[in-house]
């Protein structure tokens, strides 16, 4: 994946889905950081909790090349993408997403796409309101059979959790399980369902906790 920032003046645009054949989850997050950018990779901060998570749940953490990582989430029917294509934003933290000035993904004809996408996991809370804002009544019917649920952000400025307290979370979601079918190549995702603190209904970005306003990716 070829880096996909323009950040002249303080605009960043981000990259296109990480889109198996068949996916059961889509994991969105806000929009890459500067360091994601200039990789040309989701969740390439250094210190962003994202693939050590993926590493314990899927086998795909950072040991693997990264191409190596978005097959390993691919065969777990794993989509990546991020809520805006692009937004002004100065630097990477969500809080500096100019309100007016961004632009979000095509996620409802993504979700047309692939009917079989049961749930949506947001990374962090920005991601979410962004998504109630300015994606979820374009999803229309397809909205309403969708499990939405809020994870804590990976990002290394969500310092409020321990990476073992993110981990358990996002574990209870997105575990695997042995299929009987010849070892971890062959876990699919549970479908456990979210508590109340795990389901949120965010409808506007300035409710957002202060921890919401961080996210290095």
């Amino acid at each position: 994946m070829k880096p996909a920032g323009d950040r002249s003046r303080g605009w960043a645009k981000g990259f296109p889905p990480v889109e198996p054949k068949r996916a059961r989850v889509l994991i969105l997050g806000t929009l890459p950081s500067e360091e994601s950018l200039r990789r040309g990779q989701y969740y390439a901060h250094p210190r962003n909790a994202f693939w050590p998570i993926m590493g314990e749940l899927f086998g795909a953490g950072r040991e693997l090349p990264y191409a190596a990582r978005l097959r390993k989430l691919a065969s777990r029917g794993v989509m990546l993408w991020d809520v805006l294509r692009a937004a002004h934003r100065p630097g990477s933290l969500d809080s500096a997403i100019h309100p007016r000035r961004l632009e979000p993904n095509a996620i409802p004809e993504l979700l047309a796409r692939h009917p079989e996408v049961e749930r949506i996991v947001f990374n962090g809370a920005p991601a979410e309101a962004l998504f109630r804002r300015h994606v979820a009544k374009k999803c229309g019917a397809r909205h309403a059979a969708l499990e939405l649920v809020r994870l804590p952000s990976t990002s290394p400025a969500h310092a409020a959790r321990t990476f073992a307290q993110k981990l358990a979370a996002w574990r209870k979601i997105l575990g695997a399980r042995p299929s009987g079918r010849g070892g971890a190549e062959n876990h699919h995702l549970r479908a456990n369902k979210p508590n109340r603190m795990e389901t949120t209904t965010i409808t506007d970005s300035r409710k957002l906790s202060r921890g919401a306003r961080l996210s290095p990716g």
